[in-house]
């Protein structure tokens, strides 16, 4: 047994530093205590937005606190809604809520890009009204988005300077777009799944005809008034999130933080850090 046990530190020795010294938030790594009482759980919810009820997973820490409240909107179409990160800010003592939008996901309604701006802020109102509900304070509540939820955060977040904060992931700028349609259109040919009542060419013609009022720039001076956290990769998105941050951060009182990971779209690779870097923002918030 002693020999085993030899092997294996041998074996942790070895391993990249880079590796072992990795930070890991207690909420990553470990559960909570359970509260009999107040046990954690996950609700399902249909909030309304247009004249439809689109679907929602909200996920309740444990506890009888009324806890902060952390909405994550995902992108187009949606293929990695960023669950993990949900449930390691749960277990960091979050509420999240994670809504699909209009024609998205099972959610009832017609998909369009505005449709989506729209859901945005009809969540936010649902979550002030029934925060109780889902054991959060109405208080103090944090957008987050990745690629296209980026977008509709940053959207949404510029008209609400009472929110506790805003997060962007690998945030895709919708506006200003001067791809020629028919490459557009192929793109959105291949973002497709679960969309409904739409088109690969209605997609992108309500992307051209938004021009630059769906744009990063106009939003600068709404962002300035509340925390922001402004996360990059490797994806070719990040000259406009900087810009974005850069703008933010010329004004007075500004509180812009920003990380770059040398990593893909999804973050494939770089899930702890992604993680830890959500955590450890949101905490410094308390």
């Amino acid at each position: 047994m002693k020999i085993l046990r030899l092997f294996a530190c041998l074996i942790a020795l070895a391993a990249p530093t880079a590796a072992r010294s990795q930070h890991v938030p207690a909420a990553i790594a470990s559960d909570p205590a359970p509260d009999p009482a107040h046990p954690a759980r996950m609700d399902v919810l249909h909030i309304p937005s247009g004249s439809v009820k689109i679907n929602a997973i909200a996920y309740v820490p444990g506890g009888a606190a009324a806890h902060p409240i952390l909405i994550l909107f995902h992108g187009l179409p949606g293929n990695e809604k960023n669950l993990d990160l949900a449930q390691a800010v749960r277990r960091a003592g979050w509420t999240v809520l994670a809504p699909n939008y209009r024609g998205s996901w099972g959610s009832p309604g017609d998909f369009s890009f505005r449709h989506c701006l729209e859901d945005g802020e009809a969540v936010l109102a649902w979550v002030k009204a029934h925060a109780a509900e889902i054991g959060g304070d109405p208080a103090r509540i944090v957008l987050a988005g990745h690629s296209m939820g980026g977008w509709v955060t940053a959207e949404t977040a510029s008209r609400h300077p009472e929110l506790a904060g805003a997060i962007l992931i690998s945030a895709a700028e919708m506006g200003g777009r001067t791809t020629p349609r028919d490459t557009l259109v192929a793109t959105m040919a291949d973002n497709m799944e679960t969309l409904a009542s739409t088109s690969p060419e209605r997609m992108a013609d309500e992307l051209l005809a938004a021009g630059k009022d769906w744009s990063f720039a106009p939003l600068a001076p709404g962002l300035a008034k509340l925390p922001l956290l402004v996360l990059t990769s490797d994806d070719g998105l990040a000259p406009a999130a900087d810009a974005l941050a850069a703008a933010v951060r010329a004004a007075p009182s500004a509180r812009v933080a920003t990380q770059h990971a040398a990593t893909n779209h999804g973050w494939a690779d770089h899930r702890i850090a992604l993680v830890a870097a959500v955590i450890d923002w949101l905490t410094a918030l308390r």
